[in-house]
């Protein structure tokens, strides 16, 4: 499944797209980070956006569309911001059927590293580790949203609503799962309860 992994933000917003197979390997298809002007007004600061994210939709046909949840933060411009980024990647995706989940910080840190308190250090070395990278995708921005992408897609197979089970999930030699594993099936079955990823309906 390809999915298109979005970590909002109205100066910078982290792009990924990432091609995961059925057995849970991961492949980078692209990054980038748009940005736009602080001395541009509102408006023209979201078609910039709005542009880049159309133009990588067309270019890359996503299956799928991954954002981070907006969250109560101490910078109401910051909200704001990322809100309405959100509202925008929204919309270009529903435009064209394409299936929308929200995940929040802790659900990705928790499906990338086995802990929902993980920092970005931490995020950007597992983001290149499994997509197999020399380095760290820059900025913290662009690892994001791999990050969000490649959570999705092992949440839910590409396609947002649809829960994985505890069934799929890798577990080593001797059938006992790491502390990390026993992190991610906790993670899964809150998701359950709480609707997490849910698909964006007409």
């Amino acid at each position: 499944m390809r999915v298109l992994g979005i970590d909002p933000g109205l100066t910078r917003c982290g792009v990924g797209v990432v091609d995961v197979e059925p057995n849970r390997t991961a492949r980078l298809v692209d990054v980038i980070v748009l940005r736009s002007p602080a001395d541009l007004d509102t408006p023209n600061r979201l078609v910039r956006i709005a542009d880049g994210l159309e133009a990588i939709i067309d270019e890359h046909r996503p299956q799928a569309v991954a954002l981070e949840r907006v969250f109560a933060r101490s910078d109401v411009s910051t909200i704001m911001g990322t809100a309405q980024i959100s509202g925008v990647a929204m919309l270009l995706a529903a435009r064209r059927r394409l299936p929308v989940a929200l995940h929040t910080p802790s659900e990705v840190k928790a499906a990338i590293t086995g802990y929902g308190r993980a920092d970005k250090a931490q995020v950007g070395a597992m983001v290149a580790r499994i997509l197999g990278l020399d380095a760290v995708p820059k900025p913290a921005d662009a690892a994001d949203a791999l990050a969000l992408a490649i959570c999705h897609a092992w949440r839910t197979g590409g396609v947002a609503g649809a829960a994985v089970s505890d069934a799929a999930l890798p577990s080593p030699a001797g059938g006992t799962t790491t502390p990390a594993q026993e992190a991610w099936l906790a993670a899964e079955r809150s998701a359950a309860v709480s609707g997490a990823a849910r698909r964006l309906r007409k």
